[in-house]
């Protein structure tokens, strides 16, 4: 205790000054609240409103997700490849249109399989609504489904 005794007068002067910064900062902040009271809540309701609006628009547009499981056979080729040339007679598919099926069956488009056989877009229209009502298929992967089921494409093709 003796050892403060020299410092006793400097401490009490730092804690009053302390007291006094407090209070000055404590009387600068109630002015500032009075000052600009509402500065202050519009912008605190302003903040609640656009986290709420944040919240809403997530829980609105929040994808569903759904599982959907698809079965589907998958042939594994035994030995190579042999066109059915009874089934191609008996649908009276010619060489083209099944050239046509073939390039179907690579992914190709229209306008692609039209620039490979070097001829028009309507032309590869025309083979293949003609296929579609060979194969009684409404669409391009129906018409390749049948066609391999059928033995008219390689198994492997697509």
């Amino acid at each position: 205790m003796n050892k403060l005794k020299p410092y006793k007068e400097i401490l009490s002067y730092a804690i009053v000054m302390t007291v006094l910064l407090l209070l000055l900062r404590w009387l600068e902040f109630r002015f500032l609240i009075l000052e600009n009271q509402y500065e202050i809540y519009i912008g605190l309701i302003s903040i609640f409103f656009l986290l709420f609006g944040i919240w809403l628009s997530n829980k609105v547009t929040k994808p569903k997700i759904k599982t959907i499981i698809i079965e589907k056979e998958v042939r594994v080729p035994t030995s190579d490849f042999m066109l059915n040339e009874t089934e191609l007679q008996q649908r009276n598919i010619s060489k083209r249109e099944l050239e046509v099926l073939t390039l179907m069956a690579q992914g190709l488009s229209n306008q692609e399989i039209a620039e490979q056989l070097f001829v028009s877009l309507n032309t590869i229209k025309t083979h293949s609504a003609k296929l579609f009502e060979k194969l009684e298929a409404k669409r391009r992967t129906q018409a390749i489904e049948t066609a391999k089921k059928l033995q008219l494409l390689p198994p492997t093709l697509g």
